[in-house]
């Protein structure tokens, strides 16, 4: 394990989780939100973007936490590892919830509410979001040797990173 994307809905706690392995491991982590946000909440073009992220994943060893669609076939031809926080709509939402307000260091900014239409986001993660992720894992695995594991509850994250100690 030394290619690692920790993907999931927001909220399931794939940061918490990646800073976690981060420690666990001792491999650099790179969060998509702060590669893609700058503190002001604007981004940076696409193409910075997928430079910056091609610099990353030609390196020898990383946890890439996030989503981001567009780029995670990229992202899967250069994994070993995957961990697809793959949990309830309720716990995401509860997840955003609980981060509300708080600091953090996968974000350039703190976020003082749900904001409905993120939201919505998360609510509709199951059916808009999930089943194209879920055939990217289902392809990649197919083509090549990448260990992905899906859990499905926060007592399994506890058992992954466990298991490394």
């Amino acid at each position: 394990m030394r290619r690692v994307l920790v993907i999931g809905c927001p909220g399931a706690g794939k940061s918490t989780f990646a800073r976690r392995l981060r420690d666990a491991t001792g491999l650099p982590l790179y969060y998509l939100d702060m590669l893609w946000h700058k503190p002001d909440r604007t981004t940076i073009t696409r193409e910075e973007f997928d430079a910056r992220l091609q610099t990353i994943l030609k390196g020898d060893a990383w946890i890439i936490d996030g989503n981001f669609a567009r780029t995670l076939p990229k992202r899967l031809e250069y994994c070993d590892t995957v961990f697809f926080l793959d949990f309830p709509t309720d716990v995401c939402l509860e997840g955003v919830e609980e981060r509300i307000g708080a600091t953090r260091e996968d974000m350039p900014w703190v976020g003082h509410e749900f904001d409905e239409g993120f939201r919505q986001y998360i609510i509709d993660f199951p059916t808009e979001r999930r089943p194209q992720m879920v055939a990217a894992l289902e392809d990649a695995a197919a083509r090549r040797d990448v260990c992905v594991r899906t859990l499905h509850a926060r007592a399994e994250l506890e058992t992954e990173l466990g298991d490394m100690r």
